[in-house]
């Protein structure tokens, strides 16, 4: 009698903060998946058969062909991606209630403010043509005052969502591993020190770090 094989997730794929998440996510869960690269520095995400998976034109993306019920399922959005896989393989969120809140308000605060904010610094100080002072010092104030506000929650708890590792870790440490180029100085937030190093360590973080498309992968996506 021949074992079942699990189809692959199709992970729609480019090595950025919310791209890791994905990931990362998968393989912590063990679940088999095929990275599809998504050249987002040659415009691949306007074309149409991503955008057919992701109308927000935006990676990640996945496609889990053993979805609910059986059938395919199309998800985008970084987030609620890693809630679809944390339920699908029950796996770093937990089914208590008011733990699984915990998880989701941090969730949200990553997505609403952690992100977008460090992704506006990433833009003024890195990227943007002209280099505006006005917008580089307030964004770059900001991203200091939320790396407060994750050192504060940090010195209560191992991680983010509580004592234990969630979701809610692999959302916001793809971005705050990134702190430098943030215009922070880590020596600032000891507490959040101390857990990037000990997520970083973990072996499904360095793969899901790692992931790179091939070099023929690139020229594919172009």
């Amino acid at each position: 009698m021949s074992a079942v094989t699990t189809p692959p997730i199709d992970l729609y794929y480019w090595t950025t903060p919310n791209g890791w998440k994905i990931s990362i996510m998968l393989e912590e869960c063990g679940l088999p998946y095929r990275m599809i690269p998504i050249n987002i520095g040659k415009g691949a995400q306007r074309e149409p058969g991503f955008l057919a998976v992701s109308p927000n034109g935006k990676i990640p993306a996945i496609v889990d062909p053993a979805g609910p019920g059986g059938e395919a399922v199309a998800l985008f959005e970084s987030n609620a991606i890693l809630q679809y896989l944390a339920r699908k393989s029950g796996l770093f969120y937990p089914a208590e209630e008011r733990a699984r809140i915990a998880v989701d308000i941090w969730l949200f605060w990553q997505a609403a403010n952690f992100g977008p904010v460090l992704g506006q610094v990433h833009h003024y100080r890195i990227y943007a043509p002209e280099k505006i002072p006005y917008a580089i010092e307030r964004c770059t104030a900001e991203a200091t005052r939320l790396y407060g506000v994750l050192d504060a929650q940090l010195g209560r708890h191992a991680y983010v969502a509580g004592d234990d590792y969630t979701i809610a870790d692999i959302a916001v440490v793809t971005w705050a591993k990134l702190w430098e180029r943030q215009g922070q100085d880590i020596a600032d937030f000891p507490n959040v020190r101390r857990w990037i190093e000990a997520v970083k360590a973990r072996p499904a973080v360095l793969r899901g770090f790692k992931l790179r498309p091939e070099p023929e992968e690139v020229a594919a996506s172009a």
